[in-house]
């Protein structure tokens, strides 16, 4: 019921942001943000009716995938998005040549392996494919995760900019499986096990609690490296209304209701 209403949700936010929301404007009181569906747009749409009494009017446009968000801001039609992590931003500006920023943190999303056919790790067979992101800081963050759960070993350094081709212990023979990140989630019928974003997990149905075979802990040194920003070009992070977004995403309201209702996937950050 969760997924469908979550769903139902995103299918809202798309259709009524995309009819209001066009053009560059000027307006202060306007703040347009890119967001991927779950959890971030659904977060903005809590953080709405606070922002409303504040004067702003909070547009949010879903995106499902990891580029355009980028694009649409550094190109000046939005103000803010709200879907990445600092790694992945900082790769981004590196690999396109954007000037975007970190203007807040907001959430940590626990990076998890879930079940595909297999329903436990210690199932796992020689030869099974295991299907992770392939984006270089996920990647990398899938690769590790699998590391810590000794499916795999990684050469001495590779750390964040972990590939495929830095694994010097693979005693399963395992089949890594590089898809697209919105990818990943359906081809659990297809491979032993699938390493997930939190946000891509919760759009599967799968919760951190209930699902996940092993998952970054919450006291980890990953929370603060995989915080989820809001990033904004290059000289907005001090605008009012930047301020305002990001203050309303760290009030005590949002943060009851990440914990009430994400199951541990989502956590927010200090």
């Amino acid at each position: 019921m969760k997924k469908f209403i979550a769903l139902l949700l995103t299918g809202t936010l798309a259709v009524s942001v995309l009819g209001g929301c066009g053009g560059k404007g000027g307006d202060d009181k306007v703040i347009k943000v890119a967001a991927s569906a779950t959890p971030h747009a659904e977060l903005l749409e809590q953080a709405k009716p606070i922002l409303a009494e504040q004067g702003y009017d909070l547009q949010v446009t879903v995106f499902d995938d990891y580029v355009q968000p980028n694009e649409v801001v550094e190109s000046g039609d939005f103000d803010a998005n709200y879907f990445q992590h600092i790694p992945y931003l900082d790769s981004f500006n590196e690999e396109k040549g954007t000037h975007l920023v970190n203007a807040g943190g907001i959430h940590y999303e626990p990076f998890g392996i879930y079940p595909g056919t297999k329903s436990a790790l210690a199932d796992v067979a020689d030869g099974d494919s295991v299907a992770v992101p392939n984006d270089t800081t996920n990647e990398a963050r899938a690769l590790l995760l699998l590391q810590d759960n000794g499916l795999i070993t990684l050469k001495d350094g590779a750390g964040l900019s972990a590939t495929v081709n830095d694994i010097v212990d693979n005693p399963h023979n395992l089949e890594i499986v590089e898809l697209e990140a919105a990818q990943v989630p359906r081809v659990v019928e297809e491979v032993a096990f699938v390493v997930l974003n939190g946000n891509y997990a919760l759009e599967a149905g799968y919760s951190v609690a209930r699902d996940a075979l092993a998952y970054e802990s919450a006291d980890s040194e990953a929370a603060k490296t995989y915080v989820n920003v809001i990033a904004v070009k290059e000289g907005n992070e001090g605008a009012e209304k930047i301020k305002a977004l990001v203050d309303t995403l760290k009030s005590d309201a949002i943060k009851t209701y990440i914990n009430d209702t994400y199951d541990g996937a989502v956590i927010p950050f200090a």
